[in-house]
């Protein structure tokens, strides 16, 4: 595979920003191969090939953690290191998501409503929900669990399917970037009777606006997806290496067992940043 070879997390390790650069080109690849191909319904067909330029680089992450699994003894080094591959990986997944979101403003409206069709729905499932909880603590409650939920699919995915956790996180980037998107184009028809450089700031403040309304909580809400994914995915990478039931296994399931809590805690700390933070600013 052609991406294959241009992007690995062996050489991104060096240079973080190519991890950036690939999730925009996975994203833009995506969006007009499912308008090509499969326009009517590419709304999900543009996330599933987005998710099948990823899944090798994912799976090469996995394999290179669960290795150190078994070179390194000290958990706090682990941690470490896995948080460097995290951190690669969350790169990804802003790339996907800035790519999204710049088609979405960038194409035509009717061609963006449609390829953003089932994301717009989803969306507006989730602000229905907000508006109708009354009390902070309840809706801080009701993300909670919904993030808790989704923390645990990404371990299942990713323990069943080895890569199935990058499926939900692509899906979260098509969400957002949507989201953002529509973001952008509400506040420039603000200032549609700007030209010029007026015209060209007013582009540049409803972008900023957008990246930080959604990455205030958003980032880390990912983040602790992607460390779910990754506790699930060298569960079974070691279960693959038939490790079951060793000295090694046990090594590894503590490993596990301690990203997935660092997941929940950074899940909550989001949550909180959603409910009491980010409706300050916006």
């Amino acid at each position: 595979m052609v991406l294959e070879s241009v992007f690995n997390p062996f050489t991104a390790a060096k240079r973080p920003w190519e991890l950036l650069l690939a999730g925009i080109i996975y994203g833009t690849a995506a969006l007009f191969l499912s308008i090509w191909i499969f326009e009517e319904y590419a709304s999900l067909v543009m996330v599933f090939f987005a998710v099948m330029a990823c899944l090798p680089l994912f799976y090469k992450t996995l394999k290179a953690e669960e290795a150190k699994d078994l070179i390194i003894n000290s958990e706090s080094k682990l941690l470490k290191e896995h948080g460097k591959a995290i951190m690669l990986l969350v790169l990804l997944f802003l790339g996907l998501t800035i790519a999204f979101s710049f088609w979405y403003v960038a194409l035509p409206v009717e061609t963006s409503n449609s390829v953003f069709k089932i994301q717009t729905q989803t969306i507006a499932s989730l602000n229905q929900q907000v508006t109708g909880s009354i009390a902070k603590f309840n809706l801080l409650n009701r993300i909670f669990l919904n993030n808790i939920k989704v923390l645990i699919f990404c371990i299942l995915f990713s323990f069943i399917y080895g890569s199935g956790a990058i499926f939900i996180l692509t899906w979260n980037a098509s969400v957002i970037g949507a989201a953002a998107g529509n973001f952008i184009r509400t506040h420039l028809a603000q200032y549609a009777g700007a030209i010029g450089f007026a015209k060209v700031s007013s582009y540049f403040y409803a972008s900023s606006l957008s990246v930080l309304r959604y990455s205030l909580h958003g980032v880390p809400e990912i983040l602790a997806y992607f460390v779910a994914g990754l506790a699930g995915g060298i569960l079974s990478v070691a279960i693959i290496k038939k490790d079951f039931g060793t000295k090694r296994f046990e090594r590894i399931l503590l490993d596990s067992s301690d990203l997935i809590l660092i997941a929940v805690f950074i899940l909550f700390v989001a949550a909180l940043l959603e409910v009491f933070i980010t409706p300050i600013f916006f």
